[in-house]
C-alpha cells in the first residue's frame, strides 16, 4: 500500500502547479484541460490537472498522466508510462507502453495487442485485457479483473487486502481468466474474490482463492 500512498501524495503536490502551461523539451503541461498529442507527432512528459490526456494514433510520448481525468493511448502509441488519479486508463490495438500503468479509482482497458513491459495496477475500478500482453504482473485492491480470451500476463496477478484509507471497499472482486489465456506467476489473494478460470486457460500457482472452472 505504500506505492499508492505515494501516488496521492505525488497528486496532492500537483494540485499547486501554476496555472500557467510550461513546456520545456517538448513536454506538455495543463491545467484544467485536455493535453493532446496528434497523430504521429512526438512528446515528452504529457500532464494535466484536471483534464484528459490523449496520445493520438501512432504518436510517442515519454510519460502520460493526470489528476482527475483519462489517459487514452491510441493505436499503435507509444509511451514508457500512463498514471491518472480518479480517471480511467485506456491503450488501444497494438499500443505499447515499456513501463508501469497505473490508475487509482480508475478503470484499465487494454485492446486487441496492446502491450505493457511493466506492471499495471489499480486501487479500484474494472481492469480487462483483451487478447493483450502485460510482463509485469497485474494488481488491485478492490477492482474486477478480466484476462480475456488470449491475453498473456507474465508475473502474476495480486489482490491486496483494503487498509487503511482503502478499508472501506468490502465488496468481493471477480476475477476472470478467458479462454486460452495465459496468466504466468503465482495468483494471490489477501482478500475473499471470486476466482473464473476457463478450462482452456493456463495458469500459475494460485494462494487465497478457489478456482472455479468454466
Amino acid at each position: 500500500m505504500r506505492r499508492f500512498s505515494t501516488v496521492l501524495i505525488l497528486a496532492a503536490l500537483a494540485l499547486t502547479l501554476p496555472l500557467v502551461a510550461a513546456a520545456q523539451d517538448g513536454d506538455i503541461d495543463k491545467v484544467n484541460g485536455t493535453a493532446q498529442v496528434d497523430a504521429g507527432q512526438q512528446a515528452g512528459d504529457v500532464s494535466t490537472v484536471n483534464g484528459a490526456v490523449r496520445v493520438a494514433a501512432g504518436a510517442r510520448v515519454h510519460k502520460a498522466s493526470t489528476v482527475n481525468g483519462a489517459v487514452e493511448l491510441g493505436d499503435k502509441a507509444q509511451a514508457t508510462s500512463l498514471g491518472t488519479v480518479n480517471g480511467a486508463i485506456s491503450m488501444g490495438r497494438d499500443s505499447r507502453v515499456t513501463g508501469e500503468v497505473d490508475a487509482v479509482n480508475g478503470r484499465i482497458e487494454l485492446a486487441e495487442g496492446a502491450d505493457v513491459g511493466g506492471k499495471l495496477g489499480n486501487v479500484n475500478g474494472t481492469i480487462v485485457l483483451n487478447a493483450a500482453h502485460v510482463a509485469g504482473g497485474i494488481h488491485t485492491v478492490g477492482g474486477d479483473i478480466t484476462i480475456g480470451a488470449n491475453s498473456h500476463v507474465e508475473g502474476g496477478i495480486l489482490v491486496e487486502k483494503p487498509s487503511g484509507w482503502f478499508n472501506f471497499n468490502s465488496r468481493t472482486p471477480l476475477v476472470v481468466i478467458g479462454p486460452h489465456a495465459v496468466v504466468q506467476g503465482t495468483l494471490e489473494f489477501h482478500r475473499e474474490v471470486v476466482l473464473k478460470v476457463s478450462d482452456s486457460a493456463q495458469i500459475g500457482p494460485v494462494k487465497g482463492a478457489t478456482v472455479v472452472k468454466f
